[in-house]
C-alpha cells in the first residue's frame, strides 16, 4: 500500500508539473501571437484608411498609396518572422543574427520615403497623414526594441522621429501636422516600448522559474542517486568483508579437511542472504541503521575474525536512551568502524565507547595495530557518515591516537535540529542475532 500511494505521489507530481508546463506554454504563445498580430492590426485600420484617399487624388497618389501599403505588408511578415528570435534574444537563449535586420530597416527607409512623397503631392489629408505615421514604425520597432537597451532605442527613436518630422516640413507640410506627426511617433514608440518589453520580461520571469523547478527536480534525483549510494556503501561494505573473511578462513579449514568449513559457508551463505534483504531494503528507502543491532553485530563480526571488542555503555542514556534518529545515525557509524577495522591494520583488540558530554552522545570505536590506516578523508565511507552526522549537527573525526591506536569520535547533540524525522529501528530476526 505504501508502494501504491508513493506512486501515485509520483504521477500527481508529473501531471502537476506537466499541467504548469503546458499552462506557460500556451501564455508564450498567446504574447507571441499577440505580438505577431499587432502590425497587422496597425496595418488594416491605421494604416488602409487613410490612403482611401488617394483613389480622388489622381495616379500618382495612387500608386505611392498602393506602394505604402504593399510594402508595409511585407513589414509585417518579416516582422512575424523576427518575433520569435528576438524573444530567444531578451531571454538569452539564443542570439539575434542583426544581418536579419537590414531589409527591415531597408523597408522602413523606402516606406518613409513613400509616406513623404504622398504628404508631397497631397495625396492623403491631413488628418490621414497622423494616422499613417503611426503605423509606419510599429512593424520594425516591436521586435527590435527586445534587441537594444532601452536607452539605445528611445535615442534611435528620437533620431528617427526628427529625421522624419524635417523631411515632412522639407515638402512644406504645415506647422500643426509636423506637430501631430511628433506626438503620433512619440505615442506609437511608447506604445510598442510599453507593450514588448514587459511581455517579454514576464514569459522571461516565468520560464526561469520553470527552469529553476527541472533544476530543483534534477537536484533532488542527484541527491537521492547519492544518498543511495552512500547507503549502499554502508550496507554492503561490512557484510562483504566478512563474507571475504570467512571465505578464506573455509579454504584454510578445507584444506585442512576440517569440518569446521562447512559450517563457515553455511555462515557465508546466511550473511550472503541477509545482504540480499538490506539492498532490497535500501532500494525501497525503508532501512535504517538499528544501534543496538550494529553494536552486536560489529561484536560478533570482530571477535569471529580473531579482534577482541569489547563495548561500553550500550545500555546506558547514550546507547537506548538516546533519540531514534541519533541511535540509526551512530549505528551506521558503528557499522563503517567496524568494516573498517576489518580491512585495514592487523587489529588485535577494539573498544566501541558510548558517552554523553556537554549534552551530547559521543561514540569512539578505537582499535590498535593501526600501522596501515588510510589517510582520513580518503574513500566515501567516512564523507557519507559527515553527512548523516552534519543533519543531526554532529560531527565526525577519525585518525590516529597514539600507540598504533586508530581512533574513530562521532559526536551528536541530543537536541537535533527541528524538522528532521526520527527513523522507527528495523525489527531484527533471530537468525540476524
Amino acid at each position: 500500500m505504501k508502494e501504491l500511494t508513493e506512486v501515485i505521489g509520483h504521477v500527481r507530481g508529473w501531471r502537476r508539473g506537466w499541467t504548469e508546463r503546458t499552462k506557460l506554454q500556451r501564455i508564450d504563445l498567446y504574447t507571441r501571437v499577440t505580438l505577431c498580430a499587432l502590425p497587422w492590426i496597425f496595418l488594416v485600420s491605421w494604416g488602409l484608411l487613410p490612403l482611401g484617399a488617394t483613389l480622388d487624388r489622381g495616379p500618382a497618389a495612387i500608386a505611392l498609396g498602393g506602394a505604402f501599403f504593399a510594402v508595409n505588408a511585407v513589414q509585417c511578415l518579416l516582422s512575424n518572422r523576427n518575433v520569435s528570435l528576438s524573444f530567444a534574444h531578451y531571454r538569452g537563449s539564443e542570439p539575434f543574427p542583426m544581418r536579419r535586420l537590414r531589409l527591415p530597416a531597408a523597408l522602413l527607409a523606402v516606406l518613409t520615403g513613400l509616406l513623404v512623397a504622398l504628404a508631397a503631392v497631397g495625396g492623403i489629408k491631413d488628418e490621414g497623414l497622423a494616422l499613417l505615421v503611426l503605423d509606419l514604425p510599429v512593424a520594425f520597432t516591436i521586435p527590435y526594441v527586445l534587441l537594444v537597451p532601452v536607452r539605445t532605442y528611445l535615442l534611435h527613436c528620437a533620431a528617427f522621429a526628427v529625421a522624419l518630422v524635417a523631411l515632412l516640413a522639407a515638402v512644406g507640410v504645415p506647422g500643426g501636422l509636423l506637430f501631430g506627426a511628433a506626438l503620433s511617433l512619440f505615442v506609437v514608440f511608447l506604445l510598442v516600448l510599453t507593450s514588448t518589453r514587459p511581455s517579454a520580461w514576464s514569459m522571461s520571469v516565468m520560464w526561469q522559474a520553470e527552469d529553476a523547478r527541472d533544476m530543483q527536480a534534477r537536484l533532488a534525483v542527484a541527491e537521492e542517486r547519492l544518498r543511495f549510494g552512500r547507503d549502499m556503501h554502508d550496507v554492503l561494505g561490512r557484510n562483504l568483508a566478512v563474507i571475504a573473511l570467512k571465505s578464506e578462513l573455509a579454504v584454510e579449514l578445507a584444506q585442512r579437511g576440517n569440518a569446521a568449513a562447512v559450517d563457515q559457508m553455511v555462515e557465508v551463505q546466511r550473511i550472503a542472504r541477509a545482504s540480499q534483504q538490506e539492498v532490497r531494503d535500501v532500494v525501497r528507502g525503508y532501512r535504517e541503521a538499528d544501534l543496538p543491532t550494529e553494536l552486536l553485530g560489529a561484536k560478533g563480526v570482530l571477535e569471529a575474525a580473531g579482534i577482541s571488542c569489547t563495548v561500553e555503555g550500550a545500555d546506558g542514556p547514550a546507547g537506548i536512551g538516546a533519540p531514534p534518529a541519533i541511535q540509526a545515525a551512530l549505528g551506521w557509524v558503528v557499522r563503517e568502524a567496524a568494516t573498517n577495522v576489518l580491512r585495514h591494520g592487523d587489529p588485535r583488540h577494539c573498544v566501541i565507547r558510548l558517552t554523553t558530554a556537554a549534552g551530547a552522545v559521543v561514540l569512539e570505536v578505537e582499535n590498535d595495530g593501526a600501522g596501515a590506516v588510510p589517510e582520513v578523508g580518503s574513500g566515501s565511507g567516512l564523507a557519507g557518515l559527515r553527512e548523516r552526522l552534519a543533519a543531526l549537527g554532529g560531527s565526525l573525526e577519525a585518525g590516529a591516537a597514539g600507540d598504533g591506536l586508530f581512533r574513530v569520535t562521532a559526536t551528536v547533540p541530543l537536541t537535533a535540529p527541528r524538522g528532521l524525522p526520527s527513523p522507527a529501528p528495523r525489527s531484527v530476526s533471530p537468525e540476524e542475532r
